[in-house]
């Protein structure tokens, strides 16, 4: 694939995420389609999604989820210092192992 070509394919994935995210609160239904519309762009050209982008969808439903509307992110206070990610819709909670 042509480095332009891909270049645009992840500038548009991040602009989709970015109105998608932007769009959650006052509109849910635009904002799932957009997000819908960006991981097929990453399919289509078959481009891997980049880490923040893939965050926002959830695991085990593949739905979007926007920080703060439908999931709960939590810090761990564990000894291994984590994220948790919990999802509002099917109600699946993962987790970000961050380094020391």
């Amino acid at each position: 694939m042509k480095p332009a070509i891909r270049k645009i394919a992840l500038d548009r994935m991040q602009i989709l995420i970015d109105n998608a995210i932007s769009n959650a609160r006052t509109n849910p239904k635009l904002s799932q389609q957009q997000a819908l519309l960006a991981r097929r762009i990453s399919t289509r050209y078959k481009i891997r999604m980049p880490f923040d982008l893939r965050i926002v969808f959830c695991k085990k439903c593949k739905s979007f989820i926007a920080p703060g509307i439908n999931s709960r992110i939590r810090l761990g206070r564990a000894s291994v210092k984590s994220i948790r990610i919990s999802c509002n819709l099917c109600g699946y909670t993962y987790r970000k192992i961050i380094p020391h």
